[in-house]
């Protein structure tokens, strides 16, 4: 019904169907990226190397941090189940162990601050250290990854 009230500018039903602002809204909300997000920030952080980036996510009361590193000399082999990359993200709910992911998308993102280095970040129940060396996160149960270009480890 919207696209006929965009196609056709004769179109009676337009004030039955949405007002022109909530049109407008729409368009805006298509044609601008970001816009969705506009309202709300992203949280997390990036290394100052810019080389690993975190973000967390409150996924209906599932509270999830996932890092991502971005140029790593060692990686593991992908499993044969992953059509995706593997081997540079991982994530953590609140309690319990870390996991590398199979993924098609990063959480890197200019926006995110830089956590500088010998500097803590913490947010619900995840505590995240920044070295020169790479970073360190862990969740309530005192399980996650350390990440370096040379080396990420699960604990």
């Amino acid at each position: 019904m919207l696209r006929a009230v965009l196609l056709n500018p004769k179109a009676t039903r337009m004030t039955r169907c949405a007002s022109p602002n909530a049109i407008l809204l729409l368009l805006l909300l298509l044609v601008v990226p970001g816009a969705a997000n506009a309202q709300g920030s992203i949280t997390g952080f990036r290394s100052p190397s810019n080389n690993i980036a975190c973000q967390y996510f409150d996924y209906d009361r599932q509270l999830t941090l996932r890092c991502d590193i971005m140029e790593a000399t060692v990686t593991a082999r992908r499993p044969a189940d992953c059509d995706l990359e593997y081997g540079k993200a991982f994530e953590m709910r609140s309690k319990g162990s870390a996991i590398r992911l199979c993924y098609g998308d990063t959480v890197m993102d200019k926006a995110l601050p830089p956590l500088a280095y010998g500097e803590v970040w913490q947010r619900g129940g995840f505590t995240c250290t920044s070295e020169q060396t790479g970073v360190t996160c862990f969740n309530t149960d005192r399980r996650g990854f350390s990440l370096s270009r040379a080396k990420q480890e699960l604990f």
